[in-house]
């Protein structure tokens, strides 16, 4: 069972789909649900509020959540009693990334590099910090969750910094993080039996428009993927394997992602996640050779032995916004979406629904991702651009420069 909704769902679902899994999806937010709906049956949660009378009655073996927010539904108690394993870890291991100011802590107490940053109740305590720490911040939500009314916002001097600390809800408070450079990137690993299992490594194109420009959007317009299970950049020897006293003291087991940032010669910790991303989760399944066998493992915390697959090393994620996107306050008309001709890579539906005539048509601001997997970078990266391209929705766009900056980590 599958918690989620567009691409993320649509993609996992064809992907283990794909490798003989019978797959069901809850959809646990509004819309994107035409895409998941190819692949197998769909739920919505508000004709089946309970979920686990639903796992129940499916004979479900395992769960794979978009969000972590599922730790905090009605049915979570519920559900843990259930024991149906899940692609995620539960109670403690879940803070890792739900409440910043604890991975702050957390990477102090195993001296692994983090930014400077501060947690504000008010705008004026956050003003007050600004004047005694003068730099430029990251504004981040200070508990993680797609419903937070606050989404990161980078600012690039100290008066970016207080332009914006005037205009952000201060109804969670805000955590504020020291800005450093554009250098980042992102590691994937499996934590399970008490060990780390590298997978990939990755680079999201966070901005909204070519050249790195715009604003932050709310999910990456585009990235790239590597079978990194050697970990080339030393992302998890750095800044995951110092966890795992921590991770094995709390039972951990599930993904965990590191973001970071290269300053000064060092990765700096941006932000750990402990679910498998909405980017890069179909991409690490579609890389393995055996799949469902690592998912089983992972879910009920045993040793595993991930085999990959030589020919699909890398990956290249494009997306296709729609009208007003990033902007989402902008109504987004219901523009018909064509496909032009037959696709060779993977289109993951996002935001379309199908109308009484059997046509797509836009029903949000996110068309698609379109995701090649190849042998070589390059490979990835034609063959994506090809295939997003015979996708016509009026007022859409795309990044044109997904791998031309950024890549490898670590670069400008």
């Amino acid at each position: 069972m599958i918690l989620g909704v567009g691409s993320f769902a649509h993609g996992v679902g064809e992907v283990l789909t794909e490798q003989g899994a019978e797959v069901h999806t809850y959809f646990t937010r509004d819309g994107g649900r035409y895409g998941p709906g190819i692949v197998g049956p769909t739920y919505a949660s508000d004709a089946h509020p309970n979920l686990c009378k639903l796992l129940r009655e499916l004979a479900i073996d395992c769960v794979i959540p978009m969000s972590i927010d599922w730790n905090r539904a009605d049915w979570v108690e519920e559900f843990l009693e259930l024991g149906i394993p899940i692609i995620s870890p539960a109670e403690e291991g879940i803070r890792l990334e739900r409440d910043r100011h604890f991975g702050k802590d957390l990477c102090a107490r195993y001296s692994i590099p983090y930014p400077k940053a501060f947690v504000a109740k008010n705008r004026l305590e956050a003003e007050k910090i600004l004047d005694e720490n003068p730099m430029p911040f990251v504004i981040k939500n200070t508990l993680c969750s797609p419903t937070s009314p606050v989404h990161t916002i980078l600012c690039e001097s100290m008066e970016d910094t207080r332009s914006w600390l005037r205009q952000v809800d201060y109804a969670e408070g805000v955590f504020l993080q020291e800005y450093l450079d554009s250098y980042e990137a992102g590691h994937i690993a499996f934590v399970s039996g008490g060990e780390i299992y590298s997978m990939v490594s990755n680079l999201e194109y966070k901005r909204a428009f070519d050249g790195n420009m715009g604003v932050l959007a709310g999910v990456p317009l585009g990235g790239i993927v590597e079978m990194d299970n050697d970990d080339k950049y030393g992302l998890a020897r750095e800044l995951l394997h110092p966890l795992l006293p921590w991770f094995r003291e709390v039972n951990f087991h599930g993904p965990v992602q590191v973001t970071a940032m290269r300053h000064r010669d060092r990765w700096h910790v941006l932000e750990y996640n402990v679910r498998i991303g909405v980017t890069c989760g179909p991409v690490i399944w579609k890389m393995l050779k055996n799949p469902l066998e690592v998912l089983a493992d992972v879910s009920t915390n045993r040793a595993i032995e991930p085999r990959f697959n030589d020919d699909v090393r890398y990956a290249c994620s494009l997306t296709l916004a729609g009208y007003g996107y990033p902007f989402t306050q902008i109504a987004a008309p219901k523009f018909p979406v064509e496909a032009l001709g037959e696709f060779d890579c993977y289109v993951w539906w996002n935001q379309v629904a199908e109308t009484p005539a059997g046509t797509l048509a836009l029903d949000g601001h996110r068309i698609a991702d379109v995701v090649s997997i190849q042998p070589t970078l390059e490979e990835a990266i034609e063959n994506a651009y090809d295939n997003i391209a015979k996708i016509r929705c009026l007022s859409s766009y795309y990044r044109t420069d997904i791998g031309k900056s950024l890549w490898p980590p670590g670069s400008e």
